[in-house]
């Protein structure tokens, strides 16, 4: 069992098919977004590019954690630099948390919890009864969670 990093290929496939709006100027005809969610996940889960929905399964319990994680912000509109799309999140805390988490998976709720990406930390994080934040890359062309090159 083990933990990826990767962005999810099904998510690939779901871009060409118009799957995921990040924003709303082009939301499907639509003037809403979707909601992004990112869960947390035990060094027991099994993640990474073949993941293609949310799964509650090895998810990480604890205070201040409740099951299928919390909603993302998106840090900025996606946009482009030289040839490279990307969007990223803003930080995300969970407050007076005592959780262990090994990863985590970002997935579209308004899709049926469609898979987006995972997330490796590299070895398990602990919080207690304190925050548990994930920090997010700066949104930029070569840094940014979500990029297209």
């Amino acid at each position: 069992m083990a933990i990826s990093q990767a962005m999810c290929t099904s998510f690939k496939v779901e871009l060409l098919n118009g799957i995921h709006a990040f924003s709303t100027t082009v939301a499907r005809g639509s003037t809403a977004a979707d909601t992004f969610y990112m869960a947390l996940y035990t060094s027991s889960a099994t993640l990474g590019a073949t993941t293609t929905a949310y799964t509650a399964s090895d998810e990480t319990s604890g205070t201040g954690y409740v099951a299928g994680g919390q909603a993302l912000a998106i840090s900025d509109a996606p946009q482009s630099s030289g040839t490279t799309a990307f969007l990223s999140f803003t930080d995300e805390t969970w407050s007076t948390a005592t959780i262990t988490a090994r990863g985590a998976l970002i997935y579209n709720s308004t899709q049926s919890n469609k898979a987006v990406a995972v997330l490796d930390f590299g070895g398990d994080k602990t919080s207690t009864a304190g925050d548990f934040t994930v920090v997010f890359p700066t949104a930029d062309a070569s840094n940014a969670i979500i990029r297209i090159a």
